[in-house]
């Protein structure tokens, strides 16, 4: 059992060294909390973002895609309210300088043990967490990021990156609703990076200021909205178990009581993950009542309501909006299934120990390594030959010829392999190789001719 201090310390520097997650600008001291997704890690996350769009898009008849601007006319972000309320409070410290979330230390001060819960808490009781200075007052700071079009900075060339990508969608509203002409309900999906200003507080890629979104704004009808929540609070649990293999006990589904909802919205559920570091936030699914289109209808002053072709009545949709984060479905499934256990040494009798990465087939980066038992060219040929036919179907494989079979078993089972396909000398006379089953560590052989089957099985 891996500590959660020490399984953080791990996958941090697994990711680095096997190419998952890369600090961004290293060569140049580095960008505070801004990454690169590496070789494996770009596999990893669009292997995740792809089984979200078969499930919840192609595999669904009620769903359908859009891909929004990153930046869009300013008037979106005024009528959505993100101008005037999507901000941060944030303090500073008098005598270091540096900057925090107040909410964040709040927070924080309210978990050090012996502390009085009943005591009502203000900033001015805490102190800099650095070095133990005086905080400034609390002072709200926009999360939006400002640019601007055109040649000349000035107030009528601003614009904003987006700050989430469920606006594209709402904005898109009238020209989905009149050219796809779908009943409801249904939903429109989009995966797309947003932007926040925000001070992150580390974690890795927890909270980062540029981050990716799997997100659907699903259209009902006021009354079926709360039957269409429960039915996606069920996909979400069925992706989760199903497509992630989250264990249960590693979630929560938190219930938003009353007075801390959006005022807009009739009913939230986060669903939140034990990190390392804390129970925090992982998805969110929220019923935002007529909210989004209301505002869009007033501002831009379209008539934005649908028309049921059963009754003739004009109304406003309801949405229910399940937000799944795509940045933090990486990290969280990376942190479920980092595994520390015994593999038999090269020499055979002892063990020592084996890290590796359970993940589930489909989400894999590499899916099959093709491993030639020595560099001889009638092995390498073969395994060469397996590998190429391999990527020629779309399925992403490794060739390794580098070191002794048991470091080349330890290099896949760090990445996630599921399965290591070994060409020897029998090969050549049974026409066989051995498989070797990541999570189980057992071999098996079978015939050449079989591989790609073998493996696309496994992989429905």
């Amino acid at each position: 059992m891996i500590s959660p201090e020490k399984k953080m310390d791990l996958l941090v520097s697994l990711c680095k060294r096997r190419g998952f997650i890369y600090p961004d600008s290293e060569i140049y001291g580095g960008f505070a909390n801004a990454f690169d997704y590496g070789p494996y890690g770009v596999e990893l996350k669009n292997n995740i973002r792809d089984a979200w769009w078969d499930m919840f898009v192609r595999g669904r008849g009620d769903v359908i895609g859009l891909d929004a601007p990153i930046i869009q006319n300013p008037k979106m972000w005024e009528a959505s309210g993100h101008l005037q309320n999507f901000s941060d409070p944030l303090v500073d410290c008098k005598r270091c300088k540096r900057r925090f979330r107040a909410d964040h230390l709040l927070e924080a001060k309210q978990a050090e043990p012996g502390y009085d819960k009943e005591k009502p808490l203000e900033i001015a009781d805490i102190k800099c967490p650095e070095c133990g200075g005086e905080l400034t007052d609390i002072r709200n700071f926009n999360l939006l990021f400002k640019t601007f079009i055109g040649v000349t900075e000035d107030v009528s060339n601003v614009a904003y990156l987006r700050g989430e990508t469920a606006g594209g969608m709402f904005v898109a509203w009238k020209n989905i609703r009149d050219s796809v002409r779908n009943k409801l309900p249904f939903g429109v999906a989009q995966v797309g990076k947003a932007f926040r200003n925000e001070i992150t507080p580390g974690n890795f890629i927890f909270r980062t200021r540029e981050f990716e979104q799997m997100e659907i704004e699903y259209f009902v009808k006021p009354a079926e909205a709360p039957q269409a929540f429960e039915l996606w609070l069920e996909g979400m649990k069925k992706w989760l178990s199903d497509v992630l293999h989250i264990k249960d006990e590693n979630l929560n589904f938190h219930e938003i009581p009353d007075e801390e909802r959006a005022f807009y919205s009739a009913r939230t559920i986060d669903v939140e993950y034990r990190y390392p570091f804390g129970l925090k936030e992982l998805y969110g699914l929220a019923n935002r009542t007529d909210y989004d289109l209301g505002r869009h209808q007033e501002y831009s002053k379209e008539d934005l309501r649908w028309l049921d072709p059963e009754t003739g009545e004009k109304i406003l949709p309801y949405v229910i909006e399940p937000s799944w984060g795509l940045s933090r479905t990486v990290l969280v499934t990376l942190l479920e299934h980092l595994d520390i256990d015994e593999a038999d040494t090269a020499e055979g009798g002892d063990k020592e120990p084996r890290m590796v990465l359970r993940l589930p087939p489909r989400l894999a980066p590499v899916k099959a390594a093709f491993l030639p038992l020595q560099k001889k060219d009638e092995l390498t040929t073969i395994a060469q030959e397996l590998a190429q036919s391999l990527r020629s179907e779309g399925i992403n494989v490794e060739y390794d010829e580098s070191g002794s079979i048991g470091k080349r078993y330890r290099r896949q089972d760090e990445v996630g392999t599921p399965w290591c396909f070994t060409v020897d000398f029998e090969s050549l006379e049974d026409k066989k190789v051995t498989v070797r089953d990541r999570d189980a560590m057992t071999q098996e052989r079978i015939a050449i001719a079989e591989v790609a089957g073998w493996i696309k099985d496994r992989l429905k």
